[in-house]
């Protein structure tokens, strides 16, 4: 049976300098993590002219230190959405706060949930871009948020920093509860697209009424994504959706 930390992933999206991916392969190794995956790293060009995305520099290397070969094993990741596709539990990383960001755990609380999930799902901890984070659209695929409390003066951290924070708290934790195996991301996105084709049969949202349809699954996603859902779950909501379109007609 594989370890815990074997389910659990650390995701940079878009980060702009090696040094950092290096720092975060290192933070990650100290505490016990291998599974590094990077979506669209910084830009590089080569000797012939042609710039291609390329992390695996000498800075890198050195600032990985005795973690290179998670450096060179890191998964890259052409999209966010790629990259969270087989993952059951989606976690983002935010110093931002906002209504529109739904749930944001303290850094120990959102920590809890991550470890009581891994024994049997894959974890994606997503962290964003050195300068902006995590969008707007990459939140919303999110289950939850987690946060580092910090210095408001002063709330932004490297991104490396928050690798090794994030890291030494999921390394303190012990199963405290038997969690559910979850259906993986693909799965409920096909779920979403057909509960929005649902509403829509049904005339729930006015039509037009595409701010309130946005809302609507918004709410929907940060709902089950906190906690995830179960192959009957899913087949559940599916049954839903096929008995009303069936009365509809």
């Amino acid at each position: 049976m594989n370890d815990w930390k074997d389910n659990v992933f650390f995701v940079l999206v878009e980060p702009k300098e090696a040094g950092n991916i290096g720092a975060s392969a290192r933070a990650m190794k100290n505490m016990g993590f291998r599974n590094l995956e990077v979506v669209s790293p910084i830009r590089k060009n080569i000797s012939n002219g042609v710039s291609r995305r390329n992390f695996l520099t000498d800075e890198s290397r050195r600032m990985a230190c005795n973690a290179v070969d998670l450096l060179e094993s890191a998964v890259v990741h052409t999209s966010f959405k790629d990259a969270i596709r087989g993952k059951n539990i989606i976690i983002g990383t935010t110093r931002r706060t906002g209504k529109r960001r739904g749930l944001i755990l303290p850094l120990k609380e959102g920590i809890k949930k991550a470890v009581s999930a891994s024994k049997k799902n894959k974890i994606a901890i997503v962290f964003g871009r050195e300068d902006k984070g995590l969008n707007n659209r990459e939140v919303e695929e999110c289950g939850f948020l987690i946060t580092i409390p910090a210095n408001p003066l002063s709330a932004s951290l490297n991104l490396s920093q928050s690798v090794l924070l994030v890291a030494y708290e999921l390394s303190q934790k012990t199963y405290k509860t038997e969690f559910p195996e979850l259906v993986k991301q693909k799965e409920i996105d096909s779920l979403y697209r057909r509960i929005r084709s649902t509403l829509r049969v049904l005339e729930y949202i006015p039509r037009g009424s595409s701010d309130l349809e946005m809302k609507i699954m918004r709410n929907l996603n940060h709902l089950i994504g906190r906690a995830g859902l179960t192959d009957w779950e899913l087949k559940m909501f599916h049954g839903l959706c096929s008995q009303v379109e069936k009365k509809i007609g």
